[in-house]
């Protein structure tokens, strides 16, 4: 099942630092990021193994994820909140703002034969 973390952020006058570092349940072999997205939604899919974090660090956006036998719309909207994603959650991406980054580390490499494209 998804769930959210809070990561670590230092914040003082000069502005925020926030950390990753020991707070990833795995090793991270691959990270990507996606902007500059209209009104369509993102995803679709679920996987045999990888496990994903999905942080907003710019704007805002909602991850919905369905892992079989609960659903839950998840609103990233801080730089600090990181979103984990298990293999079975399926998931989409919507609502982008307009100046929404979400980023998203992996722990498995790109592979096609890892994605299930079909909803519970």
């Amino acid at each position: 099942m998804a769930y959210i973390i809070d990561l670590k952020t230092f914040t003082d006058k000069r502005g925020n630092l926030t950390v990753i570092e020991k707070v990833i349940p795995f090793d991270i072999k691959r990270v990507f990021y996606i902007y500059g997205v209209d009104d369509s939604k993102r995803g679709g899919h679920r996987h045999h193994k990888t496990i994903q974090a999905a942080i907003c660090i710019k704007g805002s956006c909602t991850i919905y994820s369905n892992d079989g036998k609960n659903e839950t719309d998840f609103e990233l909207n801080q730089p600090n909140k990181c979103l984990i994603l298990q293999p079975e959650d399926y998931h989409t991406m919507f609502n982008f703002s307009p100046d929404a980054i979400l980023m998203v580390f992996a722990s498995e490499y790109f592979d096609a034969a890892d994605y299930i494209h079909e909803p519970y």
